[in-house]
């Protein structure tokens, strides 16, 4: 059994505080625009306690992101553990990202705007994330009876990566939009999620014809 040292707990409390400071820094501004010296002064750090956990901003940014989507996407698996019908894989996929949006909207506010961003590190493990969120999908729906019923194991591979990818894609633009409605505007997030929910149904009724187009 690993021991772990009061000194290593303290290490992890000042990742941690440098981390949760930079995004509350961000609620309004990019991480572009965020300086070292404000993260560590607001943290009430000295600028050396940051170089002990990341090598500049950059990389602050892509712990941001693995800190963000990286619980997101094993919740997301776990979901579709056991299921072999697909609506009720959208429906509790839906309802995830919705609450998970909800108890983390300042994570999910750095991911929509670094998407885009200005610092191509933060830009590429955002794309990384994704990445790694379409392949996973494509492996359980492969493995799945939801892959056979749309016959997914005929199709080319880079078919099922362009299924899967639309389908993240859709739940991104869908986790954006639930920032978006006030947090006390439960109508406003329910017509967002039962857009959401019809949008991806419509992909999965495109996926089951998929195969037609070359009969």
């Amino acid at each position: 059994m690993v021991q772990v040292t009061p000194r290593a707990v303290q290490k992890q409390q000042t990742r941690r505080l440098l981390l949760s400071t930079a995004l509350r820094l961000m609620e309004h501004q990019s991480l572009g625009s965020l300086s070292l010296r404000e993260v560590t002064r607001a943290a009430g750090l000295a600028p050396a306690a940051f170089y002990r956990h990341f090598p500049d901003m950059d990389r602050l940014g892509v712990a941001l992101v693995e800190e963000s989507l990286e619980p997101l996407r094993a919740a997301l698996r776990a979901v579709r553990v056991g299921l072999s019908d697909s609506d009720e894989i959208i429906r509790q996929s839906v309802a995830l990202l919705s609450s998970t949006v909800r108890a983390n909207r300042g994570w999910f506010r750095f991911v929509a705007r670094e998407r885009h961003g200005q610092i191509p590190l933060v830009r590429l493990a955002i794309r990384d994330q994704l990445r790694g969120f379409a392949d996973e999908l494509a492996r359980d729906l492969l493995a799945g009876p939801v892959g056979a019923v749309v016959r997914l194991g005929e199709w080319p591979a880079a078919d099922v990566q362009m299924l899967t990818q639309l389908a993240v894609n859709q739940m991104v633009v869908t986790a954006a939009a639930l920032l978006d409605p006030p947090e006390d505007d439960p109508a406003a997030e329910a017509v967002i999620l039962a857009t959401a929910t019809t949008q991806l149904r419509l992909i999965v009724v495109g996926a089951r014809h998929w195969l037609d187009r070359d009969t």
